[in-house]
């Protein structure tokens, strides 16, 4: 019968997430030359090659990626498990991974870290930037935050915030030198400033205009990966950038930026915290999620006549 000890199992997720064995190493606190004996003692008993090595870096083989897809989950569900039995006797303490976009994580910082993290110090959150689409679950995450129509059906998720506008605005500047749009079909015409996601798809601009939807592929001088990036270069007067209306907000009112087809602007769905429901959540998680909830439940109260 084949075993993995759950050491090598740990120290091999460990080098496929750092592609390196001495980046592993300093995590682990043990020597280089230990997990590669450790690693080639694995390989040997599971009979097939796991880790392409070269004098540089360290890749996953076919192998080695499906062992990856399906050990890594089951040893977070373990480390969640030994996490909530010692919380239970002590203070709730644990780490949580949550993969989002930059925009998306605004409000949270804002509204809910703050006091969640006094109120659980031992309980460290970590948000990974990035705005492609990840599946959590292989991707090592234990939580995503996205808009929620865009949530896999499968995923328990959590609403948070009002509906999503995005607006198409620029400068006095850049309209001192270009009329502005009145139709969504100008914005062809006009120097656009694009978003490319991390996946390598561009951002196309979806506005409504006498009840007829347009998805636009406009062009210009410049693309960024960072809606933030994007504000600056519309208060630049670069062009005409396509963003979420809440965070130009302040620009439009001190008229830094002036709000272009605001007719045409379209709603997307809230945004929302969202994790596995067929895996057992970390109690970091629970806590977290509920956290998330009241705030929204205090937000919606807000806005209720």
């Amino acid at each position: 019968m084949l075993r993995a000890d759950l050491p090598e199992l740990t120290a091999f997720i460990t080098i496929a997430e750092h592609r390196s064995f001495s980046g592993a190493a300093r995590v682990l606190g043990v020597s280089a030359s230990a997990l590669s004996h450790s690693m080639r003692n694995l390989e040997a008993r599971l009979e097939m090659r796991l880790l392409n090595r070269t004098t540089r870096s360290v890749a996953l083989t076919e192998a080695g990626e499906q062992l990856l897809l399906g050990v890594r989950p089951l040893l977070a569900d373990l480390a969640n498990v030994v996490n909530e039995v010692t919380s239970a006797r002590n203070t709730p303490s644990g780490s949580i991974r949550i993969s989002a976009s930059e925009s998306s994580l605004r409000e949270l910082i804002r509204h809910v870290v703050p006091d969640f993290a006094n109120r659980y110090p031992q309980i460290h959150i970590e948000f990974v930037v990035d705005s492609k689409l990840q599946d959590i679950v292989g991707d090592g995450f234990d939580a995503g935050v996205r808009l929620y129509d865009d949530v896999p059906k499968d995923m328990i998720a959590v609403r948070f915030g009002s509906d999503l506008i995005f607006a198409a605005v620029a400068s006095p500047q850049y309209l001192a030198d270009h009329p502005a749009p009145q139709q969504p079909q100008d914005l062809k015409h006009h120097r656009c400033i694009r978003f490319r996601f991390t996946s390598g798809g561009l951002f196309r601009w979806d506005l409504t205009h006498d009840q007829h939807n347009s998805s636009l592929d406009v062009d210009g001088p410049l693309t960024l990966d960072n809606v933030n990036l994007m504000v600056e270069a519309a208060l630049a007067g670069i062009g005409i950038a396509w963003v979420p209306l809440g965070q130009v907000a302040e620009h439009l009112q001190s008229g830094r930026l002036v709000h272009l087809l605001p007719q045409s602007s379209p709603n997307y769905s809230g945004l929302c915290l969202y994790y596995p429901a067929n895996r057992h959540p970390p109690m970091a998680l629970r806590l977290f999620a509920q956290a998330v909830r009241e705030w929204a439940s205090g937000e919606s109260d807000l806005t209720t006549p």
